[in-house]
């Protein structure tokens, strides 16, 4: 799994250019859904596939997730599956859908999107997922705005594959999933992080921040997101400024001093 990975929600008929720049710049991991009503799923499989065409690229080498929404989380018309099926066959049908609409052949992370009603409704989700692994059609599996942790270890304890991903809004108002995340690292669980700039305005404010900025000559949105990577999480960036895209890959190869890194860490209460 790439540390850093390009989110594709809200970008309606801008996907495929913003897709293709992404991957242009050197993104090699790309999040989506099977969401009509957030994601144009189709359209960044049109720009993966120009990317591996004219750039000759390996598919190997890209890193593809995308997830199944349930009906609740859908636009009632526009439901990428038959709504009136059973919810085995509306995961089988949204799994054949995004395959279909990013033009591949496997998916390398498959997410449910949020919780459904109920752990059996759960399971019976990843029941699918975990035969759609079995066919070769996807590679892992996850879990996105889980933030329950009874729900999700429950899920973790029945499941015979068990969750690859965690991808979770990383914000102030779930005190940033800390017990979450201590239960990630300790089940070798890797937490995806979204929204990670947008909620956290009050940080990049911050003196701590802004110091460390100064230092390394970088923004401090750079020094945030490289804290987050120091902690062990993958964040996504959902950013359709080309500039930004390029300061966000270059965050990969900033170092954090220690010094820096547990003072931002005091601020946040992490």
């Amino acid at each position: 799994m790439p540390r850093l990975i390009y989110g594709t929600a809200w970008k309606k008929d801008q996907t495929t250019k913003l897709v293709k720049s992404a991957l242009t710049h050197g993104y090699r991991g790309i999040d989506t859904a099977c969401q009509p009503k957030h994601y144009q799923e189709q359209l960044v499989g049109r720009a993966i596939q120009n990317y591996m065409d004219s750039a000759k690229f390996p598919r190997e080498e890209l890193f593809i997730q995308t997830k199944y929404t349930s009906l609740n989380g859908q636009d009632p018309n526009h439901i990428p599956y038959d709504k009136n099926a059973s919810i085995e066959e509306q995961v089988k049908q949204s799994i054949a859908k995004s395959l279909e609409n990013l033009g591949v052949t496997y998916i390398d992370s498959l997410v449910l999107h949020g919780p459904m009603r109920d752990h059996l409704e759960n399971m019976k989700v990843w029941r699918e997922f975990e035969k759609a692994v079995d066919k070769s059609e996807v590679k892992q599996i996850g879990v996105s705005n889980f933030y329950d942790l009874q729900s999700l270890s429950a899920l973790y304890t029945e499941a015979r594959i068990k969750p690859a991903v965690v991808q979770n809004r990383f914000y102030r108002a779930t005190g940033f999933d800390k017990a979450l995340r201590a239960w990630c690292i300790k089940n070798g669980v890797i937490y995806q992080s979204f929204w990670t700039l947008s909620a956290n305005p009050e940080y990049m404010a911050h003196p701590s921040v802004r110091k460390a900025a100064s230092e390394l000559n970088v923004t401090p949105e750079q020094v945030f997101f490289r804290f987050v990577m120091d902690l062990g999480i993958c964040p996504l960036t959902g950013t359709k400024s080309p500039q930004h895209m390029q300061d966000d890959l270059a965050v990969l190869d900033l170092k954090l001093e220690h010094e820096n890194f547990e003072a931002i860490r005091k601020v946040a209460g992490l």
